[in-house]
């Protein structure tokens, strides 16, 4: 990756890490590094997931009760952990999308106020 390519990657808020988790496991099960690439690949490469970060968040997320793990066989036949939505994750992930929507409502007003305050 250039150095450019890095200026433009963004940093995740506290706590959007995991709701992308969360709305990832919405389509299907899938395995630490399958989450990761589909929150880059989504995102446009704009964000990046470092496992430093993902496995903390997936570990913080089980004992929250909102995803399950399951062992399995990755696309390549490597032993990986699968992670699965529990319904009280699809709970909490309408909960997180309520509260996302209204912060990004409310930094968008201030940063973008009405035309009538340019006055």
């Amino acid at each position: 990756m250039s150095t450019g390519d890095e200026k433009e990657r963004i940093e995740f808020l506290q706590g959007t890490l995991d709701m992308l988790v969360l709305r990832t496991l919405l389509l299907a099960p899938a395995h630490g590094h399958a989450i990761a690439h589909a929150i880059e690949r989504n995102s446009d490469d704009v964000l990046q997931v470092e496992q430093g970060s993902l496995y903390p968040a997936l570990h913080r997320l089980i004992r929250r009760g909102w995803i399950q793990a399951e062992e399995g066989l990755s696309e390549n036949n490597r032993r990986a952990k699968f992670y699965r939505l529990t319904p009280k994750g699809r709970d909490q992930l309408a909960i997180e999308n309520t509260r996302w929507e209204k912060f990004a409502g409310a930094i968008a007003r201030i940063m973008r106020p009405a035309e009538s305050e340019a006055d």
